[in-house]
């Protein structure tokens, strides 16, 4: 049972078999699932009562999930979206993630992965709410960059990064152990609890835009470097 269980997490999914099987995972966890078959019965719904977290297909019928983000932004900021999607296409997953969502995953995912990144969204929510407990993680100060465990954000000259939850878990890892050699393989475990669909190329994937991220920052920034034939190191400055 989660922590964050009687949270209110919306599955908007227009496959009955995934919507069922992601509804069920959630009500083990203790979670208030709502299912929605269609993008505007759950926009209809989502402007009388907003959910917690909000699962979300991009190919839906009647409101696209694009079009559903675009939305969900301009009502709150504080709901955290979570893209699944089929369509491997980068541009569909970058344009999902400059309209606001939170973090995605590619079908076929596993479904203690879903259930993982649902739970540190929730945690990050409940720390922004001040809600955080006692056992607070300190942040990670390496020179220009900070990186704060607890709500998952970044900064970088004191600039806020906005990283997605996978995105901020691959950088952490490597920030943790500066100058060190990560292989992909490393990367992977520490990014994803159950690697399904993951690849090589996903994680270079994910490091081309945590540098186009800090690049927009800082054009100077050459902080994540890649090791030929090994993987990557954090070698920003230290002081």
């Amino acid at each position: 049972m989660s922590a964050f269980a009687g949270r209110t997490v919306a599955v908007v999914e227009d496959e009955a078999t995934i919507r069922e099987a992601v509804c069920a995972a959630l009500s083990r966890e203790g979670y208030t699932a709502e299912a929605f078959a269609d993008g505007l019965s759950a926009w209809e719904a989502f402007v009388r009562h907003q959910p917690d977290v909000v699962i979300l297909d991009i190919g839906l019928p009647k409101l696209d999930g694009l079009e559903m983000c675009r939305r969900l932004r301009g009502l709150s900021e504080r709901i955290s979206i979570i893209f699944v999607t089929s369509r491997e296409e980068e541009f569909d997953r970058v344009l999902g993630l400059e309209l606001g969502a939170d973090d995605y995953l590619c079908k076929p995912f596993s479904m203690r992965e879903l259930m993982a990144r649902v739970k540190v969204l929730l945690r990050r929510a409940s720390v922004a709410a001040g809600e955080s407990g006692a056992n607070e993680e300190r942040p990670l100060v390496l020179g220009h960059l900070t990186l704060d465990p607890l709500r998952l954000t970044a900064s970088w000259k004191g600039t806020h990064v906005p990283l997605t939850v996978t995105e901020f878990l691959l950088l952490q890892s490597l920030a943790r152990r500066p100058g060190i050699v990560k292989t992909r393989e490393q990367l992977m475990q520490d990014t994803y609890p159950d690697r399904v669909s993951v690849t090589d190329r996903t994680i270079d994937s994910h490091v081309k835009r945590i540098r186009r991220k800090f690049e927009s920052i800082d054009r100077t920034f050459n902080a994540l470097e890649g090791v030929y034939g090994a993987g990557y190191r954090y070698v920003g400055p230290l002081e």
